[in-house]
């Protein structure tokens, strides 16, 4: 059967492009999902990603392309921004959406006023401890592969620094957010810390990335889009490596 990709999309000794792609990344996808989705349609040799979103996340994931996936250290070290929905009274095994509930408190009573001043104090350099359900390796494993054994261990803090957590809407028991923080931070441990701190639990219901580093959401595709692209217009939508300018370790721009 002929194959449905014209020659220059097929694998080669070097990719038809070596930058970064910016996708719109859907609910209910991996990140690895996506990654594989455009290595086998543009049939790409080298594809990679510059920072995990779980499957009920949305928004920006930063695809490195060829050469472009040398590129991943610095991607996932920069700062990232997101927009979520924390969902008071109700806590899970996973801190998220996707997980069992395990306890429900009555969240009535938490004021508007108590959840900002419960945000506000996260601001600045915390310590972090990973969630069990998490990549965060423990004697080589997963953290996650351990959970799933029905097994919790120690786990050791981690620095993590808060910019801004600012809320931006209260409709009991909702809380809509914007967070802007380090690599490296939990947002759905960050929600259930702070319903502890409240009293009643709370769990991350919603996430999207707004930005990574330079990068930003706004000038991101939807992965369905690009999926439907022919090749040259797929790879139009490409950042090439040499476009893209690093300064110091917190910045870079594309030039």
């Amino acid at each position: 059967m002929k194959p449905p990709y014209p020659a220059h999309a097929r694998p080669s000794a070097s990719d038809p492009v070596d930058g970064v792609l910016l996708v719109d990344k859907p609910q209910g996808l991996t990140s690895h999902d996506v990654v594989d989705r455009i290595r086998r349609r543009f049939r790409f040799r080298k594809v990679g990603h510059g920072g995990t979103l779980d499957p009920m996340a949305t928004g920006l994931l930063v695809i490195l392309l060829g050469r472009g996936t040398r590129l991943s250290d610095r991607v996932m070290a920069s700062d990232k921004v997101y927009e979520g929905v924390m969902r008071l009274g109700v806590r899970t095994d996973t801190e998220d959406v996707d997980g069992q509930v395990i306890s429900e408190t009555d969240a009535s009573g938490v004021t508007e006023e108590a959840v900002r001043a419960a945000m506000a104090r996260r601001v600045g350099d915390l310590m972090q401890t990973p969630p069990m359900i998490s990549a965060v390796k423990k004697g080589g494993m997963p953290l996650y592969k351990l959970a799933r054994k029905g097994q919790t261990v120690e786990r050791t803090p981690r620095l993590i620094h808060i910019y801004d957590f600012m809320l931006l809407g209260y409709e009991p028991p909702r809380a809509r957010f914007r967070l802007s923080c380090t690599k490296g931070t939990y947002v759905r441990t960050l929600c259930a810390d702070i319903g502890e701190e409240l009293g009643c639990g709370a769990f991350l219901e919603s996430l999207r990335r707004i930005s990574a580093g330079v990068f930003h959401v706004s000038d991101a595709r939807p992965l369905a889009e690009l999926l439907e692209m022919e090749p040259a217009a797929f790879l139009d939508c490409a950042i090439p490596v040499h476009r893209i300018h690093w300064g110091d370790e917190h910045g870079a721009h594309v030039g």
